[in-house]
């Protein structure tokens, strides 16, 4: 623990220590304002549309790749429907 021999001393350790809280709240702020503006440009409509419509057509694509690369066809219901009768 520190131990003062005058009241300057300890006037300036107080006016420090302020100084760094105001900074410290500051910096708070910042880091608060910076994760809105992220949060509100993730969000947004227009990326949130984006990132669907991707997502389908990778989906879309992957499916179509694996059909050729296999090679099955989708099952249509008329023929299922044939097939359980027999």
């Amino acid at each position: 623990m520190k131990r003062y021999t005058t009241f300057d001393e300890i006037d300036r350790d107080l006016k420090y220590l302020r100084l760094k809280s105001q900074i410290d709240l500051e910096e708070v702020k910042l880091g608060l304002n910076e994760s809105k503006q992220t949060i509100s440009e993730t969000f947004s409509p227009i990326n949130l549309i984006a990132g669907t419509v991707g997502a389908i057509i990778k989906k879309a694509f992957v499916l179509k790749v694996v059909d050729k690369l296999i090679g099955i066809k989708p099952v249509k219901k008329k023929d299922y429907e044939d097939d359980e009768h027999l």
